[in-house]
């Protein structure tokens, strides 16, 4: 069906498993691709008039969705376009929501802007990323996000949110957090280094370039091929990509908490924080409660590569996928005391459970 002036085309039980890295998940009652901030706005008066949920999907790389499916409106914000302006030594790059993140990274990286590099390789849009604050190999994208432009749910009208109104922290927004449902992200604007330095602070990159000092394509392809060593890259002739990559956040601990674990454990890897807190290593944590590389269980399992995979080894459901989250979360909780978040979102699930 056709929806207002905008011409929004609403589908019904439309399968959305295709449309995610898991691939798993039932149909979306209704569902829509908004490809300009008209059809945003199309589409959030669309549900509200018939008092249905509303969920936005971007690339679909970091949701598990029941198998029920989702019974409102799925939105898939599909704007495209990138507009760059220079500012002295610094590039100011606009991107909209529908661009994949991976595509932007390499465009940057082509031309010699650094701040993103080490994120190269991450799947899904750029839409997405300031939702958690994605970050790898020692980046964040809130290092180099000035502002984000948004609809806003509540006073139905498009605004833009500086870095700081994002209220980025580790792995959290806004977006994720205290405002989650208010805001669908439209575009983001990001300042880079014309000419700038990679970032080589994490030590899986010290090692690959030891004393050598590379540039950003070097630094890119290096992360690329990290990535990939892990199956933390899509790829369809990879069975362990099935998944959505990291599935628990590194938890983070008082520095009393990390005191107590290692007396009782011994040398524990971890990362100290800038704010006295620990950073500890989800992965470590999952093999040493009983969950090794390879792990399977029916149709699920963890990644042969990385531990803090969990995959869908062919036909699973989004049952089984959470079944293991939560064997996973209650056998560290039982021999660590610690708790472990999931980074993708739960969609359909009775929120008990999420």
């Amino acid at each position: 069906m056709d929806y207002g002036e905008q011409r929004l085309k609403i589908h019904e039980n439309v399968p959305l498993a295709p449309l995610t890295t898991l691939k798993v998940g039932g149909p979306a009652r209704f569902f829509a691709r908004a490809e300009s901030e008209e059809q945003i706005g199309a589409a959030v008066a669309f549900a509200e008039e018939r008092g249905l949920a509303l969920f936005v999907l971007g690339g679909g790389s970091n949701v598990v969705i029941a198998d029920e499916g989702f019974d409102g409106l799925v939105l898939q914000v599909a704007l495209r376009g990138i507009c760059v302006r220079a500012e002295g030594e610094r590039i100011v790059l606009t991107a909209q929501a529908g661009e994949e993140w991976d595509d932007l990274v390499r465009f940057s990286v082509e031309r010699e802007w650094a701040g993103i590099e080490c994120l190269s390789g991450i799947p899904g849009s750029v839409g997405a990323v300031p939702v958690q604050n994605v970050g790898a190999y020692g980046q964040e994208v809130a290092e180099t996000i000035v502002s984000v432009r948004c609809f806003d749910r509540r006073e139905r009208k498009f605004c833009e949110l500086s870095r700081d109104e994002c209220g980025f922290g580790y792995r959290t927004s806004i977006f994720n957090a205290e405002e989650r449902d208010r805001y669908i992200i439209a575009s983001v604007t990001f300042a880079l280094a014309r000419g700038g330095a990679p970032r080589i602070v994490y030590e899986d990159l010290r090692k690959h370039f030891g004393a050598r000092r590379p540039n950003l394509a070097e630094v890119r392809e290096a992360v690329l091929q990290i990535r990939r060593a892990k199956s933390m890259v899509i790829d369809p002739a990879d069975p362990n990509s099935r998944s959505v990559g990291s599935f628990f956040k590194n938890p983070v601990i008082t520095a009393e908490e990390f005191a107590a674990l290692s007396e009782r454990w011994g040398p524990v890897p971890h990362f100290d924080m800038a704010d006295g807190r620990v950073k500890l290593m989800a992965a470590w944590l999952i093999e040493r409660a009983g969950f090794p590389r390879g792990y399977r269980k029916g149709e699920v399992g963890i990644s042969t590569n990385h531990n803090l995979a969990i995959i869908n080894c062919g036909r699973a459901t989004a049952r089984e996928i959470v079944a293991l989250k939560d064997e996973i979360q209650r056998r560290v909780a039982e021999k660590f005391h610690v708790w472990l978040v999931p980074e993708p979102v739960l969609i359909g699930f009775d929120k008990s459970i999420v």
